[in-house]
């Protein structure tokens, strides 16, 4: 099998458990996980990027002013998808959660439509309908737009098209995004620490160790990511990107009990379908190119 493969299958199986390490985390508030999480995270890519001797990069980055800019914007849409998520997963919205990333794909066409003159072929149109349909049909059927889902995709789609204009490897990046939110997560984290109001400090042993954790669990996933990104077509990799929403959902459904019945099965299946459209016509495309 290609290595490449096997890097995404396992970058995109880590992101499907997440909703069970969150729960393990549910007596710490979610603002200070997240806080929490972009700590420990600074603190593993520190490690890695010592052990291999690659700070080279950070001198010119930081000074092109432009560059900063629009890194402190991805960061920003980063640490607000990263809130967001914790905060559904741990409030019983882990369902609500996974249509996010479902629909994540769309929203990032209708981004590079929107943003970067791109232009969508007629089948992406029919993809983008279908969705849309089955999100009109969900928030019909609840009596309110499914806003968990909305912000989760419009923060990530928004991130991945910064991301994409501004040229700089998956582990350079995700720790100069780091450094811009460090100071603001450690000011928070000393903030709760002098009022008295600090999960962490009052959570066993166990739950402690969990989120020193959240370095290597959050900057695994994203390295084996960018590996597989380089060894496999783009098309097969957005084909296998759905195990991540996949996973999140059956964990909500099968070990947590959220509500999933008809109504919510065929708002699902529309955009399943709207998928599937989506999917087949790049894998075609890509044959033919």
């Amino acid at each position: 099998m290609n290595p490449g493969v096997v890097y995404a299958l396992l970058a995109f199986f880590i992101w499907g458990l997440f909703p069970v390490y969150f729960k393990a985390l549910h007596s710490i508030p979610s603002l200070e996980i997240l806080a929490h999480r972009m700590a420990w995270s600074m603190l593993f890519l520190f490690i890695v990027l010592s052990v291999r001797m690659q700070w080279r990069w950070l001198g010119p980055v930081l000074r092109d002013r432009r560059l900063l800019a629009r890194f402190a914007g991805s960061a920003t849409l980063l640490s607000g998808n990263w809130g967001i998520y914790i905060w559904a997963v741990n409030s019983g919205h882990i369902v609500e959660a996974s249509l996010g990333y479902f629909v994540t794909p769309l929203i990032s066409v209708l981004f590079g439509l929107a943003l970067l003159g791109e232009r969508m072929r007629p089948l992406q149109w029919v993809a983008v309908a279908i969705a849309c349909a089955g999100v009109l049909y969900l928030s019909w059927e609840n009596g309110r737009p499914p806003w968990i889902s909305i912000a989760l995709a419009l923060t990530f789609g928004g991130y991945g098209l910064l991301r994409k204009t501004a040229k700089l490897g998956a582990l350079e990046g995700l720790a100069l995004e780091t450094m811009l939110l460090l100071p603001v997560a450690l000011l928070y984290l000393a903030a709760v620490s002098l009022h008295g109001d600090s999960g962490f400090a009052a959570a066993s042993l166990g739950v402690k160790i969990l989120v020193v954790l959240a370095g290597p669990i959050t900057a695994i996933p994203l390295l084996l990511f960018a590996a597989a990104a380089r060894r496999i077509p783009l098309s097969m990799l957005g084909l296998i990107q759905y195990v991540t929403p996949m996973l999140q959902l059956l964990i909500g459904v099968v070990i947590y009990r959220e509500p999933f019945g008809g109504p919510q099965l065929l708002g699902y299946g529309a955009i399943w379908i709207a998928l599937a459209v989506y999917s087949l016509e790049g894998i075609a495309r890509a044959r033919r190119n």
